[in-house]
């Protein structure tokens, strides 16, 4: 293995690659790295430099930068520690790499969600709340006779701050007969009781109130008041004889005599129901059902601030801390920074009254305002302090990160960033740029996986991985400077980065029709009034925070969806508890033309699409239904009467027993981390030994899902269905991936293109909605390409596609394009420019103008 290392470092010399040698001072040396697809690489990174890994989707970047650097540098630092301490990280495994020379301790930066509730803020985050308590702990304004308060009474988040009638959750929950009884104008026997349960247990409610004489078959509406409130909200608990199947006139009779009952039954009021089974189910989807019967208000003691009384008779500069915590981050800079320069009206008030405070409140705020200096740097004074970490892009969550540790002044550390570009307008781009290089200013190394050319032509060293996806990839094509990649053929990213890859702008398309919304109002969209051009492609683009996703994701989702009969739309949060979930922002609009044109709306989000190892790619789609019946259709699988099902993983009779047919077992390691080892028993294959010796084409149904999609492709040629699914996934360049890939391997922009293949895969489908949130997220320059013909063939086929999106080569390549901003937050929410991505390049207003005029003119 070792002399294979040395022959790959050699023929990196041709590429770009420095000689290696025994830890060459100021680099990072690898040898032999062969985590998940890189092939034996080995090569030499300069350290206090701006490295990006580069390459194309699924090339082998992310193995090589967060798989074998940082999981190294990881598990040096945790050696380090103490085991119990250990415990508490969340490990990486082990990377299969021979060697790694002078690497630093590491820091890494991902595209991952925040904390799944919604107590976690970006305030939390940036631990900027922290100071702004102490804030006013310290230098607030106090009613006259209340004593000192403790930073941690200004946080709703402890027992000492918390609302004591909300718990810090600013609003309360309640059962109404309206939401328990939706619909008043049927029967109890009809279930106009909607809260209760479904199946045997409500059925049994209803038999208890007949053996109790309530009347069953009267409309709801037309019961007595006394009734009505006490099927609702008695806490009663009754035990009745029932008699299951009688009439309510046979079962008085049956009570008359007396006659033995079918069981005895507890009748449980509708309210205590829906509340004891919220409080206490363990079941996700039964406490999903019960909490649709809840109705939340805004808490009346706190009006929805979240705090006690007392923290909130407190002020600064004349707000309480809720509100300050509800401003946009650039309206809270403007306003600590008088504060911080000891210039603000009331310092001399505060120096007669305490001269301690004027102190105390100039260090902290000019520490607030440093930090927000970094905040609004990055784009991201459109935040607010209170704005929950569930409800922020992967992207702004990474620069806020990142803000933290532009502040924390490390030395030495390597810093390995996963597409800090995501979710970016160029514009936000640039101050990106400007805090990566603080960064490396401050002494340190940074290695970036990014796709965006305009980070990438900012690098002092590019390593580029490929030549293709998957199996076709994994290796290191040039790692080097810049320049040096014009020589590299094989180089997907060289013809993007050197503009050898101009975009075709073909003739737009004229638009069938139009959707017109009006009065729409949400998050910083006021009154706004908007057409979406039907039958055509159509990008949404603006800076950073503008209201893109607030217009497409949310109004145009929510108010398409009322149309057809979907209900609302709820905003996308992480799964959380239900009380802890935001409360909808109120959304006024209306569509006043254009529905007709609609008869189906489908969203093709970044969600998994799947949580476990057991949903991938081939069950997602529907082709490892079609692959198990050619299966079951052989000879072997007929004479043993093997049906379909026995080829799926999933089935006791198909499955492997020891590893319940995940493929693995958990070996626990103490004060290490768990290892998964191949199954003993079916060495990973997942099926038991009979399912496997059943062959297609001699290959048994484990080695079919261990194919890539390409393989595959020529696996089952003549197979119509399947090879039509296969086709599509090829399409949309995913034909790398294997047909078994667990969906927990998958990246949200993979997610994307699989439900986006299986909805390619539909034929004759015609006047659907397609909305699609920034998709070319995660994607190569050469695959952004190859999915814009797949969005094409969408128009083609009689359908409207709308796009967010702040990749300018897709805005150009659009029919339409409607610029929202002009800038994030307050100072957005508006229509800028809108029509052919040549009217928008040339609007004089629009930040998006100057970016994407150089794609139209290349």
């Amino acid at each position: 293995m070792r002399r294979k290392a040395d022959d790959n470092q050699t023929a990196g010399k041709e590429t770009g690659t420095p000689a290696g040698g025994q830890g060459r001072p100021g680099y990072v040396r690898v040898r032999g790295a062969r985590e998940h697809n890189l092939k034996n690489v080995s090569l030499d990174i300069p350290r206090d430099a701006l490295v990006v890994f580069t390459g194309v989707s699924g090339s082998g970047k992310s193995s090589l930068a967060f798989g074998t650097l940082y999981a190294e540098a990881q598990r040096r630092y945790l050696e380090s520690v103490s085991p119990y301490a250990r415990r508490l990280f969340h490990q990486m495994p082990v990377p299969e790499v021979d060697e790694i020379d002078g690497l630093p301790p590491a820091v890494a930066l991902q595209q991952q969600r925040g904390s799944p509730t919604t107590r976690s803020s970006v305030g939390s985050v940036s631990t900027l709340s922290n100071s702004l308590r102490m804030l006013y702990s310290r230098a607030g304004d106090y009613p006259d006779g209340q004593e000192l308060l403790y930073a941690e009474s200004f946080s709703p988040n402890t027992p000492e701050g918390a609302c004591p009638e909300c718990s810090g959750l600013g609003r309360v929950y309640e059962v109404t007969e309206q939401s328990m009884v939706p619909d008043d104008s049927l029967t109890i026997r009809e279930r106009a009781v909607a809260a209760w349960p479904p199946a045997w247990h409500g059925q049994n409610l209803r038999d208890i109130l007949v053996t109790m004489g309530y009347d069953v078959d009267t409309p709801w509406r037309e019961l007595p008041k006394k009734d009505r409130d006490w099927i609702l909200y008695t806490d009663e608990t009754p035990t009745v004889p029932v008699y299951a199947g009688l009439t309510p006139e046979e079962t008085k009779r049956a009570l008359k005599r007396k006659e033995t009952p079918s069981y005895q039954g507890t009748f449980t009021g509708a309210r205590r129901y829906v509340l004891q089974t919220f409080a206490t189910t363990e079941s996700a989807s039964m406490k999903k059902r019960v909490a649709r019967y809840m109705v939340s208000t805004e808490c009346p003691l706190c009006r929805g601030k979240r705090l006690r009384q007392e923290a909130l008779s407190v002020t600064f500069g004349g707000v309480d801390i809720a509100d300050i915590s509800r401003m946009p981050l650039a309206r809270l800079h403007a306003m600590l920074l008088p504060y911080a320069s000891g210039k603000a009206a009331d310092d001399k008030r505060r120096a007669k009254l305490h001269p301690e405070q004027l102190i105390v409140t100039q260090r902290i705020a000019e520490d607030l305002v440093a930090r927000l200096d970094v905040l609004l740097a990055l784009g991201l004074g459109y935040l607010a302090l209170e704005r929950s970490t569930p409800t922020l892009s992967p992207g702004e969550l990474q620069r806020l990160r990142l803000a933290t540790q532009v502040r924390s002044n490390l030395f030495g550390v390597v810093y390995v960033l996963d597409e800090p570009s995501a979710g970016l307008h160029p514009a936000d781009t640039e101050a990106l740029l400007t805090a990566l290089d603080q960064l490396k200013a401050s002494g340190n190394s940074l290695f970036v996986v990014e796709h965006a050319l305009d980070v990438i032509r900012c690098a002092d060293w590019i390593v580029d991985v490929g030549p293709a996806a998957g199996e076709k990839g994994g290796e290191v094509l040039y790692s080097g400077e810049p320049d040096g990649l014009k020589k590299i053929e094989a180089s997907q990213t060289r013809r993007y980065l050197f503009d050898e890859a101009p975009l075709q702008v073909r003739e737009r398309r004229e638009p069938a029709g139009w959707l017109r919304l009006e009065g729409v109002t949400r998050n910083n969209l006021n009154n706004l009034k908007v057409e979406f051009p039907l039958g055509v492609l159509t990008a949404v683009c603006g800076v950073s925070g503008s209201g893109k996703s607030s217009l497409v994701s949310q109004v145009l989702v929510d108010l398409v969806g009322r149309e057809l009969g979907h209900g609302g739309a709820p905003i996308e949060t992480e799964e959380a508890d239900d009380l802890e979930q935001e409360a909808a922002t109120p959304l006024e609009g209306r569509i006043v033309k254009g529905m007709e044109a609609i008869r189906r709306m489908v969203r093709v989000d970044q969600k998994p699409i799947g949580r476990t190892p057991r949903s991938n790619l081939a069950t997602y789609t529907g082709l490892f239904d079609q692959v198990r019946k050619l299966f079951a259709a052989t000879k072997m699988a007929k004479s043993r009467r093997y049906d379909a099902g026995r080829f799926s993983f999933n089935v006791a009779k198909g499955r492997c027993e020891n590893c319940a047919g995940e493929g693995s077992v958990m070996v626990e390691l103490l004060f290490l981390p768990s290892v998964y080892a191949p199954c003993p028993v079916c060495a990973g294959a997942r099926y038991n030994a009979k399912t496997l010796e059943v062959t297609y084409k001699d290959k048994n149904i484990a080695e079919v899902l261990g194919m890539t999609v390409d393989s595959a492709f020529d696996f089952f040629a003549g197979e119509a269905l399947v090879e039509r699914s296969l086709e599509v996934l090829r399409e949309v360049g995913l034909g790398y991936l294997r047909l078994g890939q667990p969906a927990t391997e998958l990246s949200g922009g993979e997610a994307q293109r699989i439900k986006l293949a299986t909805e390619l895969q539909r034929t004759g489908r015609g006047n659907t909605l397609y909305v699609l949130d920034e998709p070319t997220t995660g994607l190569h320059p050469s695959d952004v390409d190859r999915l814009i013909v797949q969005l094409e063939r969408l128009v083609d086929a009689g359908n409207t596609v709308v796009v967010v999106e702040h990749t300018m080569r897709v805005v150009a390549a659009c029919d339409w394009a409607i610029d929202i901003g002009p800038g994030a937050g307050d100072e957005g929410g508006t229509v800028v420019a809108a029509g052919t991505p040549e009217t928008v390049a040339s609007a004089a207003k629009s930040r998006t103008a100057p970016y994407l005029r150089p794609c139209l003119t290349r």
